[in-house]
Parts: structure tokens; C-alpha cells; sequence
């Protein structure tokens, strides 16, 4: 059995009046950037500043967004072979 490593980095950047959050989450996989995706937060003004949860919002997007990249790639491929066969 081959066992392989894949690492998601998840770089966080907020701006200037914390109302608006960036998370950009980049997969490392065989060798290389191989997939990416980016989340937002948005904070409304009338809230108070709890930069934790914009942190958490934007980075779980950015997550949920590369994992559905990641089932369309499976999907594309599984259909490329003329789908799954059982036995």
C-alpha cells in the first residue's frame, strides 16, 4: 500500500476595519499547488469585532468550496472511465 500526503495551507487576511474577512485555502498534492479556493467573511457593522469568527467563517467557506472542487474532480473523472462498476 502507497501512502501519500496531502496538505491543505490556509492563509487568513482581514481588512483594514475588520469588516471583511479572506481565507485562501491552497491543497498540496503530488508535488505541486494543486487545487485552491477562497472563502469570505463578512462582518455586519452593527456587530461587535470578534475577529476569531470571521477567521473561522471564511476559512471553513474556502474548505467547503475546495472540497466540492475536489468531488467535481472525482465525478469528471469517474465519468471519463464510463462510471463505476460493481462486482
Amino acid at each position: 500500500m502507497e501512502a501519500k500526503r496531502w496538505t491543505v495551507q490556509i492563509s487568513i487576511s482581514e481588512d483594514d476595519d475588520d469588516q471583511r474577512t479572506v481565507a485562501r485555502a491552497v491543497l498540496h498534492a503530488r508535488g505541486r499547488e494543486w487545487r485552491e479556493s477562497v472563502g469570505l467573511a463578512r462582518r455586519n457593522p452593527a456587530d461587535r469585532a470578534v475577529p476569531e469568527i470571521g477567521d473561522e467563517l471564511a476559512a471553513g467557506r474556502a474548505l467547503m468550496a475546495l472540497a466540492e472542487r475536489l468531488m467535481g474532480d472525482a465525478a469528471g473523472d469517474v465519468a471519463q472511465l464510463g462510471g463505476l462498476r460493481t462486482r
